[in-house]
């Protein structure tokens, strides 16, 4: 039977009624603080006088022993002469309420007296005064915790401090399903059970099993770990929390284990719901000395453990929450009944590529000449957010070149911009330097291609890129591989080094722009030592180990000096042995080097097809080996 998905009843609704206006709390915690800070001002003066009573002060006058007198509305301040003797930090003066009475006529004969009078009043104003001073305060503090509470979003306490940010959104909201998630297909399976539930919970509650609390979605960023959530609230129909982990780090303690309270609360009246949290680790992270962490941060993730706990998941709640670094979360957020269920969204394979591009070209206007199988396989190692990236800016080079519909050459040329950014226009490179670049380009292409374990070339160009330097060599492999061979990761090695070697063997110059070659060419050398055991010094011994497996992926050395050392040695070994090989490639073909340089220098970019017809006229000028030349004379 069809579960009842009427999303008017799962909408949470708001109270009505009796909910005061948003502009009366500002207004009476401003009234509050200005009747307060009149209390302490009233205080603190009155704190700087003795009070006295009417008969010591007249006393005082009429025995001549007035310094100086203040005749107010209410009362008299004076100082005998005594205490004006005393230095200024030790005088103390004196008050005494004023009886109904002439004030002017008091005022004359003090100063008839010879005593100094100060201020004698003519026009009591005070009480005018005094509502108009009590009137700005009021008014500034109310402008003041308005803007504090617009500043700080939200109803409820000052500026909705422990309010949940969580955003509530229905499939017509989202408006994303499975359809618009490609290359994810085992996550999807995953995923597709906690649907089923949503839909369907009297077949699981029926034989007594129970559904997962939680789902962590691991992957690099923009595989799509966002998009699976809200494809998941979109094929089950019900309401998407969404809130990222950030959100519940505030500066006042105690705010973000009452935000976890708060966004399970509205969660629990919509049920069944989906709860997503973004970026789980920056509040999910370990609670050991190792990675750090903080009281506020430590009281937030125990809040939401118990929340997790705390939850019926027969009522339909379900937790997604989706992060790039699972290494560092608390294993007690990892252990079973709470985000026990991993479900890895990695990189698409070709298949998942071509896939994303049919999803992200749906709405793009695509030529006849549009061969989609090709930018997959060029594209190698790119997640969904740079297919979308690739594909948009495709669309706008079309526009650029003022046509209506995308061809294939627009997508070629995005992926250039994507991989080695737009085209440096005004660069000019004087005809040395621009013959360094092109040898240096077809050092790496040719190794490449006369290696036999190698990636086949895409394309050669010497046309300056904001992020590809003053040129560079693109490979495109024929086949995914998820596995490589010692000879192959040699092979390609030997391929980064073909430029550097180029110029040594043409030029015999060293120029910096093989810095970035030197850089690739050593991390892939020292992951063969530290990580995959392929050293004859070390052996099968791993001296490193990788922390951040879906983000940079760096490995940190993980042993001694004297180990180190030894790697440093066996690392060292490998990129000298592969460079004098790389030059050794170049100069038996020095000739074949000379004639692509020089071809690549009138075009500019030249094809892996075009490099390829440069190398197999060559190898059909080569003589026949000797025993075949003696096989013939026989």
């Amino acid at each position: 039977m069809e579960p009842n998905r009427d999303n008017n009843k799962n909408k949470p609704q708001k109270p009505e009624g009796n909910k005061p206006k948003g502009y009366l709390t500002p207004l009476m915690i401003a009234l509050v603080l200005v009747l307060v800070f009149s209390w302490v001002m009233n205080t603190v003066k009155k704190s700087q006088y003795t009070e006295t009573r009417w008969d010591q002060f007249v006393e005082a006058k009429d025995s001549n022993q007035l310094a100086e007198v203040e005749i107010q509305s209410d009362r008299v301040l004076y100082m005998t002469k005594e205490e004006a003797e005393k230095e200024p930090s030790q005088q103390k003066a004196c008050f005494t309420g004023l009886p109904s009475g002439d004030r002017m006529a008091l005022a004359d004969e003090l100063a008839a007296m010879g005593v100094e009078v100060k201020q004698p009043i003519v026009e009591d104003n005070s009480m005018i005064m005094m509502i108009l001073s009590y009137a700005i305060m009021i008014g500034a503090m109310y402008l003041l915790m308005t803007m504090l509470t617009r500043r700080m979003g939200g109803d409820g306490m000052m500026g909705g401090f422990g309010k949940s940010k969580a955003k509530v959104y229905m499939e017509k909201q989202t408006g994303v399903t499975f359809k618009d998630v490609a290359g994810q297909d085992e996550a999807k399976e995953s995923l597709q059970e906690i649907i089923d539930f949503l839909h369907n919970p009297q077949k699981y509650t029926a034989i007594g099993a129970k559904l997962p609390k939680g789902a962590l979605l691991v992957g690099s960023p923009g595989t799509g770990k966002t998009l699976l959530a809200k494809a998941v609230a979109g094929e089950a129909d019900v309401p998407f929390f969404s809130i990222s982990g950030s959100d519940f780090v505030e500066m006042f303690v105690g705010m973000g284990a009452s935000r976890v309270r708060d966004l399970f609360q509205q969660a629990a009246k919509v049920a069944p719901c989906i709860i997503f949290i973004d970026e789980i680790d920056a509040v999910g992270r370990s609670r050991d000395t190792r990675y750090g962490g903080n009281s506020e941060q430590e009281q937030t993730l125990n809040q939401l453990l118990a929340e997790i706990d705390g939850f019926d998941s027969t009522k339909g709640i379900v937790c997604l929450a989706a992060t790039n670094r699972p290494e560092i979360l608390d294993k007690a957020l990892l252990r079973p009944g709470r985000f026990d269920r991993r479900i890895v969204v990695d990189n698409p394979n070709f298949q998942g590529r071509l896939d994303t591009l049919k999803v992200h070209t749906r709405k793009i206007k695509l030529s006849e000449d549009v061969d989609l199988k090709k930018i997959a396989h060029a594209t190698a190692g790119c997640v969904g957010a740079d297919l979308a990236n690739l594909v948009n800016e495709a669309a706008l080079r079309a526009v650029r070149m003022g046509r209506k519909f995308v061809n294939q050459e627009d997508l070629m040329a995005s992926i250039d911009t994507v991989v080695a950014g737009a085209e440096k226009k005004n660069t000019v490179l004087t005809e040395t330097e621009k013959r360094l670049v092109a040898y240096h380009e077809v050092g790496h292409a040719l190794v490449s291609t006369l290696e036999k374990k190698s990636m086949p070339v895409s394309k050669i160009t010497i046309v300056p890129h904001t992020e590809g330097a003053l040129g560079y060599t693109m490979y495109l492999p024929e086949e995914e591989k998820y596995l490589s061979t010692k000879d192959e990761l040699l092979s390609q090695v030997r391929g980064i080094l073909g430029g550097r070697a180029a110029e040594q063997v043409v030029f015999n110059v060293q120029t910096n722009g093989a810095s970035n070659d030197i850089q690739k060419a050593t991390a892939l050398a020292r992951h063969m030592v530290s990580l995959y055991g392929m050293s004859d010094e070390l052996g099968l011994m791993a001296t490193a180990s990788v922390h951040s497996q879906y983000l940079d992926g760096q490995a940190h050395q993980d042993c001694s000096q004297e180990t180190a050392f030894k790697v440093d040695m066996a690392v060292q070994k490998i990129l000298n042995q592969c460079y004098e090989d790389a030059k050794g490639i170049l100069m038996n073909n020095r000739a074949l080097l000379d004639e692509i340089s020089e071809f690549l220098l009138v075009k500019e970019t030249i094809t892996g097809d075009e490099l390829m017809a440069f190398v197999n006229a060559d190898k059909n000028k080569l003589p026949a080996p000797e025993s075949e030349q003696e096989a013939a004379e026989e």
